[in-house]
């Protein structure tokens, strides 16, 4: 386990901010393909990645890939694999499965052999017909792009925007790892005022806090690998400690959510508490044609309601209208907005300095940078 090549899993869109992540972490033989970030680490990365990736959706462990285009070679291929290597004899092993543009199309057909050939291969080692799979969950992935077939095993479990500190949902959350990434492209730091207007849930506010204070997003929940033998429980233990370490919860934070809805408030409360964080980020019941931003140099970042969540998209352009005619008036703050309006730039009343693609779930939207000055450096005698 000293030389894994590691996958992080992440959206479309997201793949630079992923990688600049995974080399933060210490991490230099990156590469950079759609959807996911490759990089070569050891059992203590997998440790380190699952707890720190902000941005990522899991982090597996990549076993092979082989070119695959019938049902014997994807056996074959599979079966040469180090399964047993990795998997123990009791542990529960389910395959899942997708294929895009192969030759091997049924995805069920195909997590059937791979499933075949991984028995067929721990067979050879424990001397056993039968495997009990009532042990640690080790999840294998195939995937079939362009006759490729690409075997993993998913070191993570539930998806790593499952921080642990939401409990309760409003109708249309944003993802924490789409929020954490609004706020990585941001520049915002602590120092600066930081507004979510439209708050929902609190997700970005609450992911602006724990990047302002430095607080490993994994920190609160549990993964897979966690019960894994080849990962052992003192590799999470140091890696844990390492985040308790590096925590900087003396910065003081001046980070603002708002929202029309009350129910909305009331979850974000609850959402800020399990993050602990509750006290450190200012939640208030308010329309956006009352929000006020306060200070200079500050950060609007915010996914505002779109038709489909208000309605009717008269009401989602009017919002925008009130946002945009508060937000111009605010010389030194720079906005960062997610939304898949077309016509976004028109009701918000000025175009974008720098717009980003990116896929809030399966909705394609533009994140719109509006790029005001940066704070004066502070001099130090």
């Amino acid at each position: 386990m000293d030389r894994l090549e590691l996958v992080a899993a992440c959206p479309m869109g997201l793949e630079a901010i992923v990688a600049r992540e995974v080399r933060d972490l210490g991490y230099e033989e990156v590469k950079v393909d759609n959807g996911k970030i490759s990089f070569m680490g050891d059992a203590l990365a997998i440790c380190r990645a699952n707890l720190w990736l902000r941005t990522a959706d899991r982090i597996q462990i990549k076993l092979g890939a082989f070119k695959a285009t019938t049902f014997d070679e994807l056996f074959e291929g599979t079966k040469a694999l180090p399964w047993s290597d990795l998997i123990p004899g009791h542990a529960e092993f389910p395959v899942q499965g997708r294929s895009h543009k192969s030759q091997l199309s049924s995805v069920p057909a195909c997590q059937g052999i791979v499933k075949k050939a991984v028995v067929e291969k721990m067979k050879q080692r424990y001397q056993t017909d039968w495997f009990p799979e009532n042990g640690p969950r080790y999840v294998i992935e195939v995937s079939l792009l362009n006759d490729i077939a690409t075997l993993t095993l998913d070191t993570t479990g539930s998806s790593l925007h499952k921080r642990g500190y939401r409990k309760l949902v409003t109708e249309a959350p944003l993802k924490e790892t789409m929020a954490a990434a609004m706020v990585l492209l941001s520049r915002w730091r602590p120092g600066r005022p930081l507004h979510d207007p439209f708050c929902g849930s609190g997700t970005i506010p609450i992911e602006a806090a724990m990047i302002g204070w430095n607080l490993a997003p994994g920190l609160r929940r549990s993964f897979d690998a966690e019960a894994w033998e080849v990962v052992p429980k003192t590799l999470w233990e140091q890696a844990r400690d390492e985040a308790f370490d590096l925590v900087r919860d003396d910065e003081p934070l001046d980070i603002f959510g708002s929202d029309i809805d009350e129910e909305a408030i009331r979850v974000a409360l609850a959402a800020a508490k399990g993050a602990g964080l509750s006290g450190e980020i200012t939640f208030h019941e308010q329309p956006v044609s009352k929000w006020k931003p306060e200070g200079d140099y500050g950060c609007l970042i915010t996914n505002p309601p779109y038709g489909e969540r208000l309605g009717t998209s008269g009401e989602a352009d009017k919002v925008i209208r009130q946002l945009g005619s508060i937000f111009r008036s605010h010389e030194t703050w720079s906005a960062f907005i997610l939304s898949p309006d077309k016509q976004f730039e028109h009701h918000f009343g000025k175009p974008s300095d720098k717009k980003r693609k990116l896929f809030n779930g399966r909705i394609e939207c533009a994140l719109h940078q509006y790029m005001g000055p940066l704070p004066p450096r502070v001099r130090t005698e």
